[in-house]
């Protein structure tokens, strides 16, 4: 598999000639058949048209690009050919200019400044809180009892990262940073799905008014805590969150960042450690649910590595069936479901001039579901991502965490992550899944549109 070539991309440039994509309506363009449902859309685009297809999305001229050659290019073109298309203005007034928003110069020293934060290194001193928080959900679960999935993992992973973040200090202001957190990124989902996305900065409806509320709860204690840090340079810290990390860090000119930019690193970490990890947690649930032998071979995978202790960092290279089994569920359901670039004067793309402004679009949905990578790419087969799997997944095919010098700086935190909880909740635990897929909302992310109900089952009963 891994030896299937694509369009050849080494032809020199041409003329640009535009796939013909579906019909769209006079001023409105394909917006009614994207806005009804986005991730069939580009399904059908790919299925129809072939691996890229021009559209419209209102008067934007837009391209989806699906051959991984293509989408590696487009990746690897930000910067010199492409820009990363700012996601909506609710989520840059809780992003701010983090490292994930900015570009050119700033971005590379911001980007040097924040990466040794996340580093594996790093990452491995965050496990232990992982576990404890896991640990603790476990201790609440009872045998029989009926949970929201989402529910439970949206709380699992907001006290993970609120710890690991700011360690203890927050005290009894957790609930309310909690509360605020959640406002926000509801505010932002619901904005990028409609038609706040495209009003002007300057109005401010109800949602919007809300976001800037709990922004403003958020704010003051960011910068309470900051500033206690920064006064207490002999404190009893052990500099191990990440708040204390990001406080030390120095660029190669010896400059902290300020505490305007500490805040925006913050809050973008805390949005891509615990949304997007927590979506994902809860597809892992439901996917084993649907698949009795791919549950039972992690529990014997589990009962084989660990023994009946809790899970270490040094565990996660160890548990390779628990890391086959989140990435699976990170395929079938990728929970940032599309990067959009856009074209700068003179992008090329296959050896063809793209047009300056063309909106790129590359469908972590669409190629994660595409049988030429995946043979029957709507099954859970963990297996897929063994080392001795008979199919080799070609790169960019997978890519949920983006991909290129712009890959998600939190992409090993969150793989960890994943692994550790799901190690820990199934050594006491199974969730047996309401049958049926639940319906899918996309917004900023791609998450479940209602609540995913489960029974506990103590894993003694449930082999």
């Amino acid at each position: 598999m891994a030896s299937r070539k694509g369009p050849s991309l080494t032809s020199a440039a041409l003329p640009f000639r535009p796939v013909p994509g579906p019909r769209g309506l006079p001023l409105l363009g394909n917006l009614r058949a994207f806005g009804r449902d986005p991730l069939a859309f580009f399904v059908r685009l790919r299925e129809d048209f072939g691996d890229w297809v021009t559209w419209s999305l209102g008067p934007k001229r837009c391209m989806l690009v699906s051959h991984p050659e293509l989408i590696a290019e487009v990746i690897s073109g930000v910067e010199q050919c492409y820009d990363v298309r700012p996601i909506s203005w609710s989520f840059k007034q809780i992003a701010g200019d983090s490292v994930l928003m900015s570009r050119g110069e700033d971005w590379r020293r911001k980007r040097g400044l924040v990466q040794p934060v996340v580093r594996p290194r790093q990452v491995r001193a965050y496990a232990a809180n992982m576990v404890e928080c896991s640990t603790a959900l476990t201790d609440r679960w009872q045998d029989g009892e009926r949970v929201d999935v989402h529910r439970e993992m949206t709380e699992l992973t907001q006290r993970i990262i609120l710890r690991t973040l700011f360690g203890n200090d927050l005290g009894a202001n957790v609930r309310a940073l909690g509360d605020a957190m959640t406002v926000a990124q509801r505010e932002i989902s619901v904005e990028a799905r409609g038609i706040g996305l495209h009003l002007p900065s300057w109005a401010r409806t109800p949602g919007r008014r809300r976001l800037l509320r709990a922004g403003a709860i958020l704010d003051a204690e960011i910068h309470r805590l900051i500033s206690a840090r920064r006064a207490d340079a002999h404190s009893a810290h052990t500099g191990e969150d990440l708040l204390d990390r990001l406080l030390a860090a120095r660029d190669d000119q010896g400059r902290h960042l300020t505490a305007k930019e500490v805040r925006d690193e913050a809050m973008t970490l805390w949005i891509a450690g615990h949304e997007t990890t927590s979506i994902a947690l809860t597809w892992v649930w439901y996917l084993l649910s649907t698949s009795p032998s791919s549950r039972a071979e992690l529990i014997e995978e589990l009962s084989r590595v660990l023994g009946g202790r809790l899970p270490t960092a040094d565990d996660y290279d160890r548990l390779t069936w628990t890391q086959c089994v989140v990435k699976e569920a990170l395929r079938l359901y990728p929970p940032a479901w599309a990067l959009i670039a856009t074209a700068r004067p003179g992008a090329t793309l296959g050896g063809r001039a793209i047009r300056a402004g063309t909106l790129v679009w590359c469908s972590q949905w669409s190629t994660h579901r595409d049988p030429r990578w995946f043979p029957a790419p709507t099954v859970f087969r963990p297996q897929r991502w063994a080392a001795d799997a008979p199919d080799v997944v070609p790169d960019h095919t997978w890519f949920p965490f983006g991909g290129g010098r712009r890959t998600c700086l939190g992409a090993r935190f969150a793989l960890v992550e994943a692994v550790l909880v799901v190690a820990t909740l199934t050594q006491r635990f199974v969730l047996d899944c309401a049958p049926g897929a639940p319906a899918l909302m996309t917004g900023l992310l791609m998450q479940p549109a209602e609540p995913v109900h489960a029974t506990v089952r103590g894993v003694d009963g449930s082999r």
